[in-house]
C-alpha cells in the first residue's frame, strides 16, 4: 500500500483522502455530539475503562497493573493499551485519544477499502472515492471508531493482511509481522494464519517455495506471537490473557443453545443496515472468485466465514455484534466489489441501468439513515455506561469507607474512578474466581472468605447475591429502566 495517497499514484489523490478523512471526522464527531447532547461524552462499553486504567497506571507508574501491586492480564488488547499512554502524556485521556485512535482506525481502513477496490476493478475510476466514503459512513464502523475499544484498530489489521493476500502480495515477513500485531490487538488474530497459509500453499508455484514462504511468514509472526505468550504467562501463569478464559465461562448458557439459534441472532446483529444492501454483491463475488479459481480471494471469505462461525460457537450476539466488527469490513468489500462489478456489466441488459439506480440508492439512503440510527443508539449506550457505572463508581469512591473491599461484576469503571481493594467476580484480574463465576452460593462463600464487605451488581445478574445483601445505593439512571433492565445498586454485604 506505498504511496496509498500520494499526488503522483493515481489509485489515491490527495483531494481523495482528504475528502475521506473529512467524512471520517464528520461521522465520528456527529456521535459524540449524539451522545453529549443525549448524556454526555463517554463510552458504550464498561470494558473500555478497563484499557484506561491499565494504560493510566502503566503512564503514571510504569506497571502494568489494573490494581496497584497486583499484576495482571486482564487486558484482552494490550497493544490497544500501549497505544493508549500516549494520551495520558499529552493530557487527552481517558475520552479524547481513545477518540483520536479510533477515528485514525477508520481512517486507515477507508482508505484501504478505496485503494484496493481501484486495484481489483479497474473500471472503477471515481470521481469520488465512494468505496472508502462507504467505509467512514458505516454505522458499525462508526460505534466501533468512538467506543474506545480495540475494534476498529482489529478490523484494520485484519482487513489489511486479507488486502495483502488479495491484491497478490508475496511480502510474507510483512503479513506475519502483521498476524503477530493483529494478535497484540485480540487474540482472535491468529485466526489471520489460516489464509495466509492456504493461501501460499495454493499460490506459491513450488514446494521449495511454498517452503520458504512458510518459514519466512512463521519467522515474522512468532518474534512477535512469542513475547505475546511470555507476557501473559510472566503476569498471570497462563498463555492467555484471563478474559480468554472467563469468557469462556461466563457464556456457557450462550453455547448451550442451539447453534442454528445462535447463527440466526448473529447474522442480524452482522446484516443491520446497509450489509443487507451488499449482500448480493458478496455472493456475487464469492461465485466469481470461486469461478475463476481466486484462491486468494477464496482464503479471504474462507476466513470471514470462519470467525463468524467461531464467535457463534463462543461468544453472544451483544452491543450490536461488536464481536464480529473485526469481519465486517472484509464482507463490506466483497459487496462493494461485487457491487462495482454489476456497474460495470450488462448482465440484465436493458434493465441494467434502471436496477443499478435503484441498489446505489437503496446503499445510500440506508446508510446515511444508519449513521443517524447508530448515533442514537451509540448515545443511548454511553448514557448507560455513563449514568450507571461511572457515576456508581464515582459514589462508591466518594462514600464507601476507606479498605472497605469492593466486589463487582463489572469493574472497568470502578478501577478507573475508585481506588478501594477491588474483588472482580467477571474473572478478569481475579482469575480464581473464573471456575465458579455463574454458582452463586460459591461466590458467596468466596466473597465471605475474602472478607468482601460490599457488592456492586445488577439486582438481576446475582439475585441470589442480592437477597443477602442490603442496598445502600442505586443509581437511579434512566437509561436501563427504559430498556427494561434495573438499576445498577451497591450492596452492603458486610460492612464496617
Amino acid at each position: 500500500m506505498e504511496h496509498a495517497f500520494s499526488e503522483s499514484n493515481p489509485e489515491l489523490s490527495r483531494r481523495d483522502f482528504s475528502i475521506i478523512l473529512a467524512v471520517v471526522l464528520l461521522g465520528v464527531g456527529a456521535y459524540l455530539l449524539a451522545s453529549a447532547l443525549t448524556y454526555r461524552l463517554g463510552f458504550p462499553l464498561d470494558d473500555s475503562w478497563i484499557h484506561q486504567t491499565y494504560a493510566r497506571n502503566l503512564a503514571m507508574e510504569g506497571r502494568w497493573e489494573f490494581r496497584l501491586g497486583q499484576l495482571s492480564s486482564g487486558s484482552t488488547a494490550p497493544l490497544w493499551t500501549l497505544l493508549l499512554v500516549p494520551g495520558f502524556w499529552l493530557h487527552l485521556g481517558p475520552l479524547w485519544w481513545s477518540y483520536i485512535l479510533g477515528g485514525g482506525a477508520l481512517l486507515g481502513l477507508s482508505v484501504i477499502a478505496e485503494v484496493t477496490a481501484r486495484r481489483l476493478v479497474q473500471s472503477y475510476k471515481p470521481k469520488l472515492p465512494w468505496v472508502g466514503l462507504f467505509f467512514a459512513c458505516e454505522w458499525h464502523m462508526l460505534w466501533a471508531a468512538a467506543s474506545g475499544m480495540e475494534t476498529a484498530l482489529q478490523a484494520l489489521s485484519a482487513t489489511a493482511v486479507l488486502v495483502l493476500l488479495m491484491t497478490r502480495s508475496h511480502r510474507y515477513l510483512t503479513l506475519g509481522l502483521l498476524t503477530g500485531l493483529s494478535i497484540w490487538v485480540r487474540p482472535d488474530g491468529l485466526t489471520l494464519a489460516g489464509p495466509v497459509v492456504l493461501t501460499i500453499v495454493f499460490v506459491e508455484p513450488t514446494c521449495r517455495d511454498k517452503r520458504r514462504a512458510v518459514l519466512a511468514y512463521l519467522i515474522a509472526l512468532g518474534a512477535l506471537f512469542l513475547p505475546y505468550l511470555l507476557m501473559n504467562l510472566w503476569l498471570s501463569g497462563t498463555p492467555w490473557p484471563n478474559t480468554f478464559y472467563a469468557k469462556q465461562t461466563e457464556y456457557a448458557a450462550w453455547q448451550a443453545q442451539p447453534i442454528l439459534d445462535r447463527a440466526g441472532v448473529l447474522l442480524i446483529q452482522m446484516l443491520t443496515g446497509p450489509s443487507v444492501v451488499l449482500l448480493p454483491g458478496a455472493i456475487g463475488t464469492a461465485l466469481l472468485s470461486i469461478r475463476r479459481r481466486d484462491r486468494p480471494m477464496i482464503a479471504a471469505m474462507l476466513w470471514c466465514a470462519g470467525y463468524i462461525l467461531l464467535y457463534t460457537l463462543r461468544l453472544p450476539a451483544y452491543q450490536h455484534g461488536r464481536y464480529l466488527m473485526p469481519a465486517m469490513p472484509i464482507f463490506f468489500l466483497f459487496g462493494m466489489l461485487g457491487y462495482l462489478r454489476f456497474v460495470g456489466s450488462s448482465l440484465l441488459g436493458p434493465y441494467q441501468g434502471l436496477v443499478d439506480k435503484a441498489w446505489r440508492l437503496s446503499l445510500v439512503s440506508v446508510t446515511l439513515g444508519f449513521v443517524i440510527l447508530g448515533a442514537l443508539a451509540y448515545a443511548n449506550d454511553v448514557g448507560l455506561i455513563e449514568s450507571e457505572m461511572v457515576n456508581t463508581a464515582k459514589w462508591v469512591d466518594t462514600n464507601v469507607p476507606p479498605n472497605a473491599i469492593v466486589a463487582a461484576h463489572d469493574i472497568g469503571a470502578l478501577g478507573y474512578f475508585d481506588d478501594h481493594p477491588l474483588i472482580d467476580l467477571a474473572g478478569l484480574v481475579s482469575p480464581q474466581v473464573v471456575p465458579f463465576m455463574r454458582d452463586q452460593a460459591r461466590l458467596a462463600q468466596f466473597l465471605n472468605d475474602r472478607g468482601a464487605n460490599y457488592l456492586v451488581a445488577f439486582p438481576n445478574l446475582y439475585p441470589e447475591l442480592a437477597q443477602h445483601a442490603l442496598p445502600v445505593y442505586s443509581s437511579g439512571g434512566r437509561f436501563a429502566p427504559a430498556m427494561g433492565e434495573p438499576n445498577l445498586t451497591v450492596y452492603c454485604w458486610s460492612c464496617r
